[in-house]
């Protein structure tokens, strides 16, 4: 045990000395956390929105100032005609217009309808689809006031609840996938890269022939990426709590134990990678396109799974970070216990096993 420990402590010492290993180790959940959830969200705030308001009554000016006071308008000025709201579209100085049509308080009061035109930039879909259910929620919200004691008869009023996730905050999402795409990069692809490398140099021939068995020796190098992954994990939710303000909800250990438990998974993988591999460029190649591109295009992180031509979603059974995604998703963010992720977590605890044994019946302790 004293020389396993020995070669563990080889292990570290090589990182450390490694500056810029080590900043990419450390500093790239960092990174990636605070870009996902800050510039790479897919919530829409502040868009400048033009107002043509042709009544100018109380509730045109009502409902302009609820637009604007919303977190996800920016209320730009106001026109005088559409040749102003097309111009400034053209300009891409806005995202929305709303118009108002002339008498819209007095149709409102008499009629008990009243149209508002909502004008959208179609060129990105999403954002407008966005935008429009926007701005119709708040228009709604106006008009459920308005009408609170004169319903009409037979009036079908729907109310909307967002469970989870009430503000539809997108770092909900990207928390549980930063995790799954980081502990996938730093145990799959540097545990393979690490071993190989040795392999180039010509080392790992003179620590297999000493007195700790070979595949010891292997687990040994695999062992400081484990802890690294872990202070990762630490790292990443700290970040999320404190600064992106997305809660823990369930139990903290129970989420350190699934985070574990796909560290163990990538890091079986990784020792996989290096046992089939002879080169640092072929380990990188098979890591990047064997799990990390998966990690992002098939684990629900990025596009949902059930989107996918059927191919695509049975070959998501078979990447890992779908599973720790729904294990992260269900603990973190709805707050669910074991109950719920079981089938999740003993898939995972199938995969890591199946790998493990795997690199285990590959591993050549004669490297000629």
């Amino acid at each position: 045990m004293k020389q396993f420990g020995a070669f563990v402590k080889k292990e570290f010492y090589h990182i450390l000395r490694d500056r810029r290993t080590l900043f990419i180790l450390l500093g790239m959940p960092v990174v990636q956390i605070i870009i996902f959830g800050f510039a790479l969200t897919n919530e829409v705030k502040n868009a400048k929105v033009l107002v043509f308001d042709n009544a100018k009554d109380v509730a045109s000016t009502s409902i302009i100032h609820e637009i604007d006071a919303s977190q996800y308008f920016d209320v730009q000025q106001n026109v005088t005609s559409y040749s102003q709201v097309e111009s400034a579209f053209k300009r891409g100085a806005v995202k929305l217009a709303v118009v108002f049509p002339s008498g819209f308080n007095n149709d409102l009061e008499h009629v008990n309808k009243a149209p508002i035109q909502l004008i959208a930039d179609a060129s990105d879909p999403n954002t407008a689809n966005t935008l429009i259910n926007y701005a119709s929620a708040i228009i709604m919200d106006y008009q459920d006031r308005i009408t609170n004691e004169h319903r009409l008869p037979y009036t079908i009023s729907t109310e909307m609840r967002m469970l989870y996730n009430p503000q539809l905050k997108g770092a909900y999402t990207f928390v549980p996938g930063v995790m799954a795409m980081v502990l996938m990069l730093v145990c799959t692809m540097m545990t393979a890269i690490t071993i190989v490398r040795e392999k180039e140099m010509g080392t790992m021939e003179v620590m297999l022939v000493s007195p700790v068995q070979p595949l010891k020796v292997v687990i040994a190098k695999a062992v400081p990426y484990l802890l690294l992954s872990m202070v990762n994990v630490a790292s990443i939710l700290l970040l999320s709590v404190f600064v992106l303000d997305v809660p823990i909800h369930g139990s903290l250990f129970l989420l350190v134990g699934e985070s574990l438990l796909f560290i163990l998974t990538c890091l079986a993988f990784g020792l996989l990678i290096s046992t089939v591999t002879d080169s640092q460029q072929i380990a990188m190649f098979i890591s990047l396109v064997g799990m990390f591109l998966p990690t992002i295009m098939l684990s629900g992180f990025m596009f949902p799974i059930e989107n996918m031509p059927i191919l695509l979603q049975v070959i998501s059974h078979i990447i890992p970070a779908r599973w720790f995604f729904v294990i992260v998703t269900s603990v973190m963010i709805k707050g669910l216990g074991l109950g719920a992720i079981w089938k999740e977590t003993l898939i995972l605890m199938g995969m890591m096993l199946f790998l493990l044994t795997l690199s285990i019946k590959k591993f050549k302790i004669r490297l000629a």
